[in-house]
């Protein structure tokens, strides 16, 4: 059996060995379609990028500790995406000999002014070189955070110029869910989320994302037909937001309706189903993450994110962020891919 490594993947390709080794790299040289069909390829059969000379750490050298923060309880891992990130950094960190100290912390209670708390005294108190934050937590704490040490965010973007970036192409990634539900006949398409009490810029690249479909296929933008979004309006809970779908089905003619992640549309279409509407009978539900779905649920038509890889991803740059402190700061945008579920049907006559 040959040996899996760039030359084969190239081979497969009918590709150069130089395109396999940029498009793992994510060089911005390659176009998007190639870097997909090498990484696809690379994950098919089963390879690994080994670490480059400058960051290969031998068992000699003195131990790194890199911190990683998760902005949610530790018992929260319902439709959780963590999980999945979580494994691609520590399969990183064994290549790599790093040793990784994974902390939870509700976001809304991290409040860096009051010095006791204890995630403070954890970072305090420990030898983290760096640390990679998952999901969204408030400005004030991240900047806290980075005059302390080298960061790397998943999932979210902060405004302080020294922390890099790792996160999916969202409102691409939107816009092909929104033509997938125009193609089966949908003109009058909604969109969804819930409130978030921290952060939120990844529901609204993905509101960007809707609205670019919408003028993109010539249909019209309704507000009252966004919910959770809109800052100055009311905000809902998971069961307003169904009593409002519902409702807006039923009265308003929608016909589709566009959620922000795997795991508000779950939840979304359990409720509809209390409430005398099917999916994808009555209306048509994406969501976006492609997670597995709850028990005795459709398969949710989304886009699958590749977490694992965003988890290794972010491992490498946060170790090469420690080499170059001062090189220029990084966002890497990482595609997603459509999973087709069934959650859309065409929309029912008038």
């Amino acid at each position: 059996m040959p040996a899996v490594n760039q030359d084969l993947i190239a081979s497969k390709l009918n590709i150069s060995r130089t395109t396999v080794s940029r498009s793992l790299a994510n060089h911005p040289a390659i176009s998007a379609e190639t870097r997909a069909r090498v990484q696809n390829m690379a994950d098919e059969l089963g390879y690994r990028q080994s670490p480059g000379r400058a960051a290969r750490r031998t068992k000699n050298s003195r131990t790194l500790t890199i911190g990683i923060l998760i902005g949610i309880p530790a018992e929260n891992v319902v439709m959780a995406t963590f999980p999945y990130i979580l494994k691609g950094i520590r399969e990183r960190a064994e290549i790599e000999r790093v040793s990784l100290d994974v902390c939870y912390q509700p976001p809304g209670d991290f409040h860096p002014e009051t010095s006791r708390q204890p995630i403070l005294r954890q970072i305090r108190s420990s030898d983290w070189r760096g640390a990679i934050l998952i999901y969204p937590f408030a400005e004030a704490a991240v900047d806290m955070i980075a005059r302390k040490m080298s960061l790397v965010s998943v999932l979210e973007s902060y405004n302080q110029p020294g922390i890099d970036i790792i996160d999916t192409d969202d409102p691409s990634a939107v816009l092909c869910l929104v033509e997938c539900l125009h193609r089966k006949g949908h003109t009058r398409i909604g969109f969804v989320s819930w409130d978030y009490p921290i952060g939120g810029h990844w529901v609204a690249r993905r509101f960007s994302g809707y609205v670019e479909a919408l003028f993109f296929l010539g249909l019209d933008f309704h507000p009252e037909w966004v919910l959770n979004v809109q800052k100055k309006e009311r905000r809902l809970t998971p069961m307003q937001v169904a009593d409002t779908v519902a409702a807006k089905t039923k009265e308003d003619g929608v016909t589709a309706w566009v959620c922000a992640a795997d795991h508000q549309a779950y939840p979304l279409m359990q409720e509809l189903q209390t409430r005398g509407i099917r999916v994808p009978e009555d209306c048509s539900i994406t969501g976006f993450d492609g997670l597995e779905p709850p028990a005795g649920l459709r398969r949710a038509t989304s886009m699958r994110v590749p977490h694992e890889h965003i988890g290794s991803s972010a491992l490498t740059r946060l170790m090469n962020r420690l080499q170059n402190p001062t090189s220029p700061r990084r966002k890497i945008l990482v595609e997603a891919q459509l999973v087709e579920g069934e959650t859309i049907s065409q929309p029912r006559p008038a």
